[in-house]
């Protein structure tokens, strides 16, 4: 089939037609979660960008075999080769099984995903899963000269690679930069026969809780083996798109070209696709920046920065406002104008069925209608412009109420095509599902801003020692069902059932 769908591919830094490999089927690899806490909407963006990008090639006809990853070993701390593992840190913390917190963080995150109408992959394979294959992996480097062993552990040889290859060509970094920005970094010293090298494969340190047994140590993968490794397994030695935040063109997906180069002798992507990031005040939004704001948090309006609640519908279409490869700043104002204009889409969609169809259309309604599904599919078809969608949908809005209103006619044939394009572009491409008013979220956020007012008041009786009121304050809580406690960190709340 002949594509006319475009997207803008990083490792050649321009738009490109979309040519799969193996039409009519597409391989697509996307990085997923670290499994170690809950997801935030840093993490909603890339789940939200190609679940659009896996909706629309199905739509176009394509047979989509979509692999999202989890990451449950191997992802240290501040993504270096050194510190402890993200999972076995969480673990220690909780006092867990790792497996535990990784089983825990995935069900939550399949939870979140699922509210905010993220299809499943077609694959979701887990890095612990395919640690034979990552040896694999690492061993056929070692064998085609490109990496080296030390102490245990097995590092990437970036010099050797380049004398050969070229590293940087991802992110358009030059070795010597490279290396300068490495010299700083300690993680490995000794070990490394250059600091920019990387960690395939880690010895475990004695106190270290997720190891396994290889050639080299008992031991864990580096954090970048998993998505090459098991990109390969599932996609083959060649696949069409690799996609991922941003924030992973370097290192991650600049050693994994190098990991797939050095093993094979090619890289095993012809696209590359990224989205770009979420901020707060300008600095990206993430865990590591302790300035992220959980997707329940959102579902519930429980955050200081937070005016209200937010449904999950509002928080996808506040990501699809914008377009994939732009950054989008947090502010409850955008947030707000977000829940205005999906309320708006969907009363306009749920209002169709009460139109009342003429003989013949007026002018201007046949005009916009019959050009409408046009124009939605041309701004997807250029690298998924989403914003432009939108815009084209809100004329459809206009439509809807100018003949509710009696100030336009409709036949029931353009009627038939208003519906028809509004409902796949809104719903089946951009995701946007009805919501009811009286969902579980929305219940939730309502109790859970009438607990924090009623919590306030007791607070202010007990700083004014009126033990009578707070206690009575607790006790019509308790006979309501609700259940409070005074722990050392503050007062909790639970709704018994």
């Amino acid at each position: 089939m002949e594509s006319k769908l475009v997207i803008y591919n990083t490792l050649t830094r321009q738009k490109e037609r979309f040519e799969p490999l193996h039409a009519p089927n597409v391989g697509m690899y996307v990085c997923g979660p670290t499994v170690y806490g809950d997801p935030h909407l840093g993490h909603a963006r890339p789940a939200i960008t190609f679940d659009l990008v896996f909706r629309y090639l199905k739509h176009l006809g394509y047979k989509v075999r979509y692999v999202r990853n989890i990451t449950d070993v191997g992802h240290l701390e501040h993504d270096a080769d050194e510190g402890e593992d993200k999972i076995a840190k969480k673990a220690r913390v909780e006092q867990l099984e790792p497996m535990e917190i990784a089983q825990y963080y995935t069900n939550r995150y399949h939870q979140y995903m699922d509210a905010l109408n993220v299809l499943r992959p077609s694959i979701e394979p887990h890095a612990s899963g395919h640690i034979i294959e990552q040896q694999q992996l690492v061993q056929q480097i070692l064998d085609n000269g490109f990496a080296y062993e030390s102490n245990g552990s097995v590092y990437f040889d970036i010099e050797a690679y380049n004398k050969q290859y070229k590293y940087g060509i991802l992110s358009g970094r030059s070795l010597e930069n490279i290396k300068d920005a490495s010299r700083d970094n300690l993680d490995g010293v000794g070990e490394k026969h250059n600091q920019a090298d990387f960690a395939l494969w880690k010895k475990a340190q004695p106190e270290h809780i997720m190891r396994w047994p290889s050639p080299w140590s008992d031991g864990f993968p580096g954090w970048h083996c998993e998505c090459t490794a098991m990109g390969r397994k599932y996609l083959g030695e060649m696949f069409d798109i690799h996609g991922g935040g941003l924030d992973l063109v370097f290192p991650h997906h600049e050693c994994e070209i190098a990991q797939a180069t050095a093993s094979m002798g090619h890289q095993a992507v012809k696209y590359w696709m990224h989205n770009n990031m979420l901020t707060i005040n300008g600095q990206k939004m993430g865990k590591s920046y302790n300035n992220f704001i959980t997707l329940e948090q959102f579902f519930t309006g429980n955050h200081p920065l937070l005016e209200k609640a937010y449904s999950p519908m509002t928080i996808r279409f506040f990501i699809l406002s914008a377009h994939y490869r732009g950054t989008v700043d947090f502010s409850n104002e955008a947030l707000q104008a977000a829940e205005k204009g999906y309320e708006k889409l969907t009363n306009a969609i749920n209002d169709l069925g009460r139109i009342q169809v003429s003989d013949k259309c007026d002018a201007e309604t046949e005009r916009i209608v019959k050009s409408l599904r046009q124009r939605c599919y041309d701004a997807m078809n250029d690298d998924l412009a989403t914003p432009l969608v939108l815009s084209i949908l809100f004329e459809g809005c206009t439509i809807v109420n100018r003949l509710l209103d009696h100030k336009a006619t409709i036949c029931a044939d353009c009627l038939k095509e208003l519906t028809e394009t509004m409902r796949l572009f809104a719903e089946d491409i951009l995701g946007l599902q009805t919501e009811t008013s009286d969902s579980n979220d929305a219940r939730e956020a309502a109790f859970g801003k009438v607990m924090d007012m009623v919590l306030e008041l007791r607070a202010k009786a007990k700083a004014d020692k009126d033990w009578a009121t707070s206690d009575r304050i607790r006790d019509e809580l308790a006979a309501a069902g609700f259940e409070v406690k005074d722990t050392k960190d503050g007062v909790t709340w639970r709704l018994n059932k």
